[in-house]
């Protein structure tokens, strides 16, 4: 079978090579968009593009007293403008000739946008069903943070962004950076000043700094990482200029967790260390710490519900759940944040959907029977969800 004929076979294969073969690296989504705009007014479905590009769908309910649903992926993709040429190999895998398939996250956006299809065209009885395709998620989140929340009715979401099927994703990890400086209060000559006790170099300062700092695992629970901290570079002098006493050095690390508690835990050791630097070497040198969250933790929630739905769901269509923590960040995090248009907390959820390999390189492909085995999924949870 080549993919032609596997795309005549299955509307959603179809439907993901189609977007698939749109390419829309970040920030240059809007010929997606634009499909996807198109795609709903053919399927009785309303769709709006926000301010900021992303696009908005809402199914009515068709039945009152039941919880809405929201679906969430993102439209853009790793990769160029080049075209996208796709093919099918023997063991049934999807790739695209000498590049990335953008199988992240257009299989998540295909899966949502079928269904959404599906629920707006079916005569079954059902709670209201909302999809966001967002922009820009791969390099800068921008487009989920220019998400109007309030527009959004449902409590319960799923992000559609993960690359293993069976995947409920609970929990995350922030990224904060941290950078740490040094300033001697006097440099020098290597030679004529290196007796002079009012001198240090900064260099060696901040290495006795390092080692005193946590590398590594912070704290984990069940043999899981909840927080680690890690080193991210050393500046200090010139490695080939060595009559130099060096008067600025600096470090630069990352924080993760998906505890709050922990994360803070972990900030106030470093800044103790800190501390106890300049009390002990104050009069020659000033070391400060600067704390920058760039994505806040999505921390696990005593609710349950939509982790034993999911796992009923999954083993009903053969399946396999696993349902974990991923040390990463998504846009689970920034929704896990924020309230809806009925000022409840979001509890969101990365969900897989579709397996995908190499993911962000030439060599990523999916696997064509994982993404219509989680067709199978999506569509089994939103009856028990329903139910």
């Amino acid at each position: 079978m080549d993919i032609q004929e596997l795309r005549n076979e299955h509307e959603l294969i179809d439907l993901f090579c189609t977007l698939a073969q749109i390419p829309s690296p970040s920030l240059h989504e809007e010929k997606v968009a634009q499909f996807i705009k198109e795609y709903c007014s053919k399927n009785n479905m309303k769709c709006t593009l926000d301010d900021y590009g992303n696009v908005l769908i809402d199914i009515p309910a068709t039945v009152s007293g039941k919880e809405p649903l929201l679906l969430s992926a993102h439209m853009d993709v790793i990769g160029d403008d080049s075209p996208v040429n796709l093919y099918l190999d023997e063991e049934g895998n999807i790739h695209a000739e000498n590049r990335t398939l953008g199988g992240d996250d257009k299989a998540g956006v295909a899966n949502a946008l079928l269904f959404a299809k599906e629920i707006a065209n079916s005569d079954t009885e059902h709670g209201g069903l909302e999809c966001v395709f967002t922009r820009d998620e791969e390099s800068g989140m921008s487009g989920i943070r220019h998400v109007n929340f309030k527009n959004i009715k449902s409590k319960y979401l799923l992000v559609c962004d993960s690359d293993t099927l069976g995947q409920l994703e609970v929990s995350g990890a922030s990224y904060t950076l941290v950078k740490i400086d040094v300033q001697s209060r006097k440099g020098g000559h290597s030679g004529i000043d290196i007796g002079d006790k009012t001198r240090a170099n900064a260099a060696k300062l901040i290495a006795d700094i390092i080692s005193k700092l946590p590398q590594g695992v912070f704290y984990e629970e069940n043999g899981t990482v909840v927080t680690s901290c890690n080193l991210g570079g050393i500046s200090a002098g010139d490695i080939n200029v060595t009559n130099i006493i060096n008067p600025e050095a600096s470090v630069s690390y990352s924080i993760r967790s998906s505890s709050r508690k922990k994360e803070e835990e972990l900030k106030l050791k470093m800044s103790l260390v800190i501390d106890e630097f300049n009390k002990n070497y104050g009069e020659v040198a000033q070391a400060r710490i600067n704390f920058e969250e760039h994505l806040p933790p999505f921390e696990k929630v005593d609710d349950e519900y939509i982790p034993i739905l999911f796992e009923t769901a999954a083993r009903k269509v053969g399946v396999e759940p696993d349902i974990t923590s991923f040390h990463a960040g998504a846009e689970t995090h920034i929704y896990a944040n924020q309230t809806n248009k009925n000022d409840e907390k979001f509890i969101p959820y990365l969900v897989g959907l579709a397996t995908v390999h190499n993911m962000h390189s030439k060599n990523e492909y999916l696997e064509y029977k994982s993404i219509l085995k989680g067709h199978e999924l999506l569509r089994e949870f939103f009856r028990v969800y329903n139910g």
